[in-house]
Order: structure tokens, then sequence, then C-alpha cells
């Protein structure tokens, strides 16, 4: 008699693979089916390395479910927070409100440590004319910042922005954000110290927003 030879563990998977339904007919050889525990003590049954590996699933979703949420919520309180922004925004009685209360805002309530605003717009009231955030600017910021399609975020872009926050200040991140109608007239630059607060890969939703904001609540002021 011819010895029988033993089938290979791709012949075995082939098989079972073409049968799905062959453990339904055999489900008495799931009893002796022992299986490394995942968690790697010991072994266990087939049946309950099954459990043991739906559990670990049910975690996992739990915990993106839970980072969902947390996602959310944090979403919520920026949307209010921006809400808010606009509130204040309409409500301000003259330029100078306005551009306190936008600085402020953005310090106290979005946590930003420094705020830059500078606007290259004729005002309509001379009276504002000598307000820091006309002070001059140099062509190549004003050229750079026609060219800012979406918010710039990351590190120093090679731009003169030292004055825009105070002689202390060294931040290292920068979110800058182009103040248009149908042209650009102006400049917002939030920054940090901190390296990781803006980044390129961060989302530009709210600050979208922002710059929107700023820009439609400015034009009572200025001539565009």
């Amino acid at each position: 008699m011819e010895p029988i030879n033993p089938l290979s563990e791709e012949q075995v998977t082939a098989f079972l693979r073409a049968n799905p339904k062959f453990f339904e007919r055999h489900a008495e050889l799931l009893v002796d089916m022992y299986l490394p525990s995942t968690h790697g003590v010991g072994t266990v049954s087939l049946a309950e390395r099954q459990q043991l590996a739906q559990r670990d699933k049910i975690r996992v979703l739990e915990a993106k479910m839970a980072e969902f949420l947390r996602y959310g919520e944090e979403n919520d309180a920026i949307s209010d927070k921006v809400h808010r922004l606009s509130l204040g925004l309409l409500a301000a009685q003259n330029f100078d409100i306005l551009v306190q209360l936008l600085v402020h805002t953005l310090q106290e309530d979005f946590q930003v440590p420094h705020v830059g605003l500078r606007l290259w717009a004729t005002p309509q009231n001379e009276a504002i004319n000598t307000h820091p955030v006309f002070a001059p600017v140099d062509a190549e910021l004003t050229s750079w910042t026609d060219g800012l399609v979406t918010p710039y975020c990351g590190s120093r872009p090679g731009l003169e922005l030292d004055s825009w926050f105070g002689e202390h200040a060294a931040p290292t991140s920068f979110a800058l954000i182009a103040l248009r109608t149908d042209k650009v007239f102006g400049l917002l630059a939030m920054a940090s110290e901190d390296e990781k607060r803006f980044y390129p890969e961060m989302g530009m939703l709210y600050l979208k927003r922002i710059g929107e904001l700023v820009s439609a609540s400015l034009l009572r002021y200025i001539d565009n």
C-alpha cells in the first residue's frame, strides 16, 4: 500500500475556502481545536478565540466612537466661538472697537498668543488712517498675500512679521489668512511659540470662515 502524502497547508486552506460550510457539517471538530490566546497567555478553544477577537473589535470600535464624539464636541465648541465672534463683529460700534474685539476674541476664546492685522486698502474715514493696522507693508508681503488662495498654516513663511506681535514675541508657527472681496486688501495673522499649534495638515474650515467674517466686517470702513 502506497503511503498517503499529507496535505499541505495551502491545500487545506483551499479546501476550507471552497467548502465554507464544512464546519457546520462537522461542528464536533471545533471542540478539539485550540489556538494561542490573543493576549499571549496559554491556549483557548476556537470558540473562545473568536469571542476574544470579537471583544477586541468591539473595544476598537468603542475607542473610535469615543474619538468621533470628542472631535464632534471640539467642533461644536469651535463653531460656538466663531458664532460669538461674528456677533461681536456685527455689534462693534466703531473701527477701534472692532479691531480690539477681534484681537481679544482670538487671544482669549481661541487661545491664540499673538494676533496681527494689516490693511492696505484706503480707509473711508481719515480719522482711522493713523491706526496701526494701516501701517505700511512691503510689496513682497502684499504680493505673497495676493497668491494666498487658502489660509497658510506652518512655520514662518519668510515674510517680515516680527513687528506685528511685539518685540518680545518669538512665534514659530503661523496661520495667515488673506482678507479679500474681489481683491485682497489685508492679512490677518495668528502665531504661537508652539511649533505644533499651526501646521499644514490641519483643518482649514474655521480659519476660512474667520477670514470671511473679518473681511465682511471691515468693508464698511474701507474703500476696496
